[in-house]
């Protein structure tokens, strides 16, 4: 397994613990560091928690340093890039899973953050504790961990702990809600994280339900039956929509609610309107009591 190291408090606190765990069960743990190339020195702090964790013994260790791009904002950009290498460096290495230091702290902000942006339960349900993406698992076990427990395992094995500047720098949105989560009182960070789990839980149903009935909607030809549509709950049908999407090549990134809503509205408030138009060049009309879609 890998361990995604920034050299903060929660990623190293993770990756002792992970390194321990790994030795007892026979498991390799290697440890990748990200260097976005964002701050001045960002090149040396990286090489040198590199070396810090060659000499503790993870093995391999990788540097990766990537060119971040303007695409979806600062953090959005930074993000991509920073997922794009810590799976080239998990398909290199055949890494089982690649462990990632978000806690409880994280999951509270995450949450909020959505609701000051009206997501819907995707949203809301935070974190997930296990994704893959492009055939890599991603591991958060830290989800049910304060952030205080992790700055205070790093102080207990004296380990030397980045602050990231960017954690207070207003101009990322994360660092704005941090203010407000305190201000909210010690009990918000559980009752966020209570909520997305809950959320979470709802959604993994709905969505197994949504799988479902869109294998029953699929039609000839890879279109939805109007019919079947019609008949199902908003809350399944706007999932079957959402996946529909995605199949006919709708980038998930640029996937929003508005455009689910207008493929609804073709089912729910059809007057004969035309076709709509989704992020990709794809276009979804009706005819023929089908959905169709392509480019």
């Amino acid at each position: 397994m890998l361990v995604a190291c920034s050299g903060g408090a929660d990623s190293l606190a993770l990756a002792v613990a992970a390194l321990f765990v790994a030795r007892r069960m026979g498991v390799r743990c290697g440890l990748v560091t990200v260097d976005h190339g964002l701050q001045d020195g960002s090149g040396d702090r990286a090489a040198e928690l590199g070396d810090w964790a060659v000499g503790q013994g993870f093995a391999p260790v990788q540097v990766r340093t990537v060119r971040v791009g303007a695409a979806g904002g600062p953090e959005a950009a930074a993000r991509a890039a920073r997922y794009a290498a810590l799976e080239a460096a998990a398909a290199e290495h055949r890494a089982a899973m690649v462990l990632l230091g978000h806690t409880r702290d994280d999951q509270a902000e995450t949450v909020l953050l959505a609701l000051a942006r009206g997501s819907g339960p995707r949203g809301l349900a935070g974190m997930p504790e296990r994704r893959v993406r492009n055939g890599v698992v991603f591991v958060r076990p830290l989800l049910d961990i304060g952030r205080a427990e992790t700055r205070a395992a790093c102080a207990a094995d004296g380990l030397t702990v980045w602050e990231d500047p960017h954690n207070v720098d207003d101009s990322y949105a994360r660092a704005r809600v941090r203010p407000l989560v305190a201000a909210l009182g010690p009990g918000v960070v559980d009752n966020l994280a209570r909520t997305a789990r809950l959320v979470a839980a709802d959604s993994e149903y709905l969505d197994r339900l949504a799988a479902d009935a869109l294998d029953k909607a699929l039609s000839d030809g890879g279109g939805l039956s109007v019919v079947e549509l019609g008949r199902m709950a908003a809350a399944i049908r706007t999932r079957v929509l959402h996946a529909w999407a995605l199949r006919l090549g709708v980038p998930g990134t640029d996937l929003a609610l508005r455009h689910v809503d207008a493929l609804d509205a073709l089912i729910v408030r059809w007057h004969g309107q035309g076709a709509v138009a989704l992020p990709g060049g794809i276009s979804v009309g009706r005819a023929d009591g089908r959905l169709q879609g392509g480019r």
